[in-house]
């Protein structure tokens, strides 16, 4: 009998063993991880450097709670604001609560201004969490459904559409725009050049807070530390996750300005947000990304796959789009291609498909060259035979 709730349909192979971009499954095969656990595991799998932190603070101290200061809490927030520019951080242990922090700021931010029902705006073909308020500000009616009511309070938009947004200008309740600077659940869309820096100018000029969802993006995935800095932007509220603790959970929520001013104690916290264990995981995860120069590493490996996989798949006749930034690329094709999931576990290799004819690939920033290589020949040839 199986006791899990069947809220995924999983795959029939389990893992038990990682190191760098590999899995080994229960009967010893080897698989290369194309997916870092949906863009967690930059590092890879079983890193020795995070090993040693974790096991170090373990036998120290575990958690204390937010009612007492944690030093390695105070260093990683104070590590991630001279990384991204912003004021403060709040910690907590997901994505989806790090995107509900954002929110929660953006209604207090409006209420400053004497706004009573704030709007939030946000974009068709976004994902930017499953709590009910992250839920409602993702643009995937297939993740809403069953259940509504959502929660009020958000316009929404197309996609890389500035015209969109500022047509908005005139109404007297929009306080914050929310988007990914690339959309990963949506299917790996790039915004046109300068759509955030466009962005962040029009909600300066309307006192709006630009939000920028990097769980996805950040830490290095882009080939720059964050995929906003691609266009020198800065914005008021950036949430943070997936690679920031490689696996352990933790989320951020780093603010700017008047952003980082809205919650006083007792509006907002997290029991477990920011403890000992993950701080001090995270601290190492964001060292060994800066020693390890994984960033540069990260670009110079995305436009080596953009390269193999234009060289292969170029003008097939399925093949609709090849996209990315950094280690962050999508394949699109002109049918849907869960199939190629099932068929590339078969080769030894984890793949993901997104927004139904998108291959999505997320791999390790510690990838090799020759495992890169393997890569590209590997899923070229499934979707050339498909």
């Amino acid at each position: 009998m199986n006791f899990i709730m069947p809220t995924y349909a999983r795959l029939e192979v389990a893992f038990n063993r990682g190191q760098g971009v590999w899995l080994w499954d229960a009967q010893g095969r080897r698989y290369l991880d194309a997916i870092s656990g949906i863009a967690v595991c930059n590092l890879g799998h079983a890193h020795p450097a995070l090993t040693r932190a974790l096991c170090e603070q373990a036998g120290r101290l575990w958690h204390t709670s937010n009612l007492y200061r944690i030093a390695p809490q105070e260093e990683l927030a104070e590590e991630l604001v001279r990384l991204s520019g912003m004021d403060s951080a709040f910690f907590c242990n997901s994505g989806a609560e790090a995107n509900e922090a954002a929110l929660k700021i953006a209604r207090a931010y409006g209420q400053t201004r004497g706004v009573v029902e704030p709007k939030i705006v946000v974009c068709e073909g976004s994902f930017h969490g499953r709590t009910l308020a992250t839920l409602s500000a993702t643009g995937n009616p297939k993740v809403q459904q069953g259940f509504e009511p959502l929660v009020p309070g958000f316009i929404r938009v197309p996609y890389d559409d500035l015209a969109a947004i500022a047509a908005l200008a005139e109404r007297d309740d929009v306080v914050a725009v929310l988007v990914e600077p690339i959309q990963g659940e949506g299917g790996v869309r790039l915004p046109k050049p300068g759509y955030l820096a466009a962005l962040k100018a029009l909600c300066e000029q309307n006192r709006w807070l630009l939000m920028l969802d990097e769980v996805q993006t950040g830490l290095g995935r882009t080939g720059s530390w964050f995929a906003c800095q691609h266009e020198n932007v800065v914005p008021d509220v950036m949430t943070l996750a997936k690679a920031l603790g490689n696996g352990f959970p933790i989320g951020a929520c780093l603010a700017k300005g008047e952003a980082a001013e809205v919650l006083k104690p007792g509006m907002h916290g997290s029991t477990f947000g920011g403890n000992f264990l993950a701080c001090r995981v995270a601290l190492e995860v964001v060292k060994t990304l800066a020693q390890e120069r994984l960033t540069e590493r990260a670009r110079s490996l995305g436009e080596r796959l953009l390269a193999g996989f234009s060289a292969r798949l170029e003008g097939h006749s399925h093949v609709r789009a090849i996209r990315g930034r950094g280690l962050m690329l999508g394949i699109e094709l002109d049918f849907p291609c869960a199939r190629l999931v099932e068929a590339a576990l078969k080769k030894g290799l984890l793949i993901n498909v997104t927004a139904s004819s998108v291959v999505r690939l997320l791999p390790p920033l510690i990838l090799e060259d020759a495992e890169a290589d393997f890569l590209i020949h590997t899923l070229s040839t499934l979707i050339l035979e498909a």
